[in-house]
């Protein structure tokens, strides 16, 4: 079984030239991204949360990544706003606290956030509260996090590269060819 940090610089090599953007920063890709596969080996559920920006990409997301056509079994993941149709109406530690509980109501605790957008977008407030949260994350330099930059003019292909790794990412660690464990 291939550590993850070698299989991810490999298939980002397989990509091309397209894809050297990520060669530069496969660590914390690899840092960050283990521990989220680790999580949904564990059978975690995950909750998307975007900044309203990215809303096309949670779409994009939730509907691709349990495709028909996908050969693995399907993941627990669900967008916060099917949670809780109000959540961009939450402000507050308060608030977030009552949301949070919901969340751990539902899910006994065994989930984590993967939230994607900018660090000082209010949504990302209720990830930035629990330590086994995803992150990517823009224009701010964040803890266990992959970093990127909004204002970059390839930003919506680099989230599409991100994502057709990370799923690739997911098929090696479901059949047992990576080992993720951190």
């Amino acid at each position: 079984m291939q550590e993850f940090a070698q299989w991810s610089l490999d298939a980002i090599r397989e990509e091309g030239g397209c894809f050297s953007w990520l060669e530069e920063q496969r660590f914390d890709w690899t840092t960050t991204t283990s521990q989220a596969l680790e999580q949904i080996l564990e059978g975690k559920t995950i909750i998307l949360i975007v900044d309203e920006k990215r809303k096309w990409f949670e779409r994009y997301i939730l509907d691709f990544i349990n495709t028909a056509s996908m050969d693995r079994p399907l993941l627990p993941i669900i967008g916060i706003d099917s949670m809780y149709g109000h959540f961009n109406n939450v402000s507050g530690g308060e608030m977030l606290d009552v949301v949070e509980d919901m969340i751990s109501l539902a899910h006994k605790d065994n989930y984590f956030f993967w939230y994607i957008g900018r660090g000082d977008d209010k949504r990302a407030d209720i990830a930035k509260r629990k330590d086994t949260s995803y992150f990517w994350i823009f224009d701010e330099e964040y803890l266990n996090a992959f970093n990127l930059k909004s204002y970059d003019k390839a930003l919506d292909i680099k989230l599409l590269q991100l994502y057709r790794l990370f799923n690739a990412s997911l098929n090696a660690a479901m059949f047992g060819e990576v080992d993720v464990s951190v």
